[in-house]
């Protein structure tokens, strides 16, 4: 592994850990505006609109702690990419459905007038977000972690 990986790494962590912290905590003090956003998209159905739009924040803040402090970060990362295919589908669904809605990414969602949606940036940034967490898979080892992968621990 080259020397500069885990400084890569630790960026990757604090970056990607950031964005699912912020995203999360400013959901959570607003559960039923998180609902609305879910709603928005109309892939789900009704009854777990509201499990989803009030759970999603936590799982976000959870991740974000794990991937900023360094704990057990290849499944941290892992979780986050999850997150990131989640949202680029649900997004890339709503545009192909001709839908208007806010992505609810950071707070707010829910319906948006049509020249309102920002649907190919939102995309990339979670294009780019996604990235970042393959990369902390293929290499955990950063900086800083409070419980640092073993060495050596790549994917192969």
């Amino acid at each position: 592994m080259r020397a500069w990986f885990p400084w890569l790494s630790l960026g990757a962590r604090l970056v990607l850990g950031a964005v699912m912290l912020v995203a999360g905590a400013l959901k959570v003090t607003d559960p039923e505006t998180a609902a609305q956003a879910v709603r928005a998209y109309e892939l789900l159905p009704s009854s777990l609109v509201e499990p989803v739009g009030w759970g999603l924040p936590f799982l976000e803040i959870a991740i974000g702690l794990l991937l900023v402090v360094g704990f057990g970060v290849r499944a941290s990362a892992a979780a986050a990419g999850v997150f990131m295919i989640m949202f680029i589908v649900a997004v890339a669904s709503a545009w192909a459905r001709g839908l208007s809605i806010d992505c609810g990414c950071f707070g707010g969602g829910g319906q948006v007038a049509p020249g309102q949606t920002k649907y190919l940036q939102e995309i990339l940034r979670d294009l780019g977000l996604l990235m970042l967490a393959g990369w902390l898979w293929l290499y955990p080892v950063s900086k800083f972690a409070v419980v640092p992968e073993p060495q050596g621990v790549t994917a192969s």
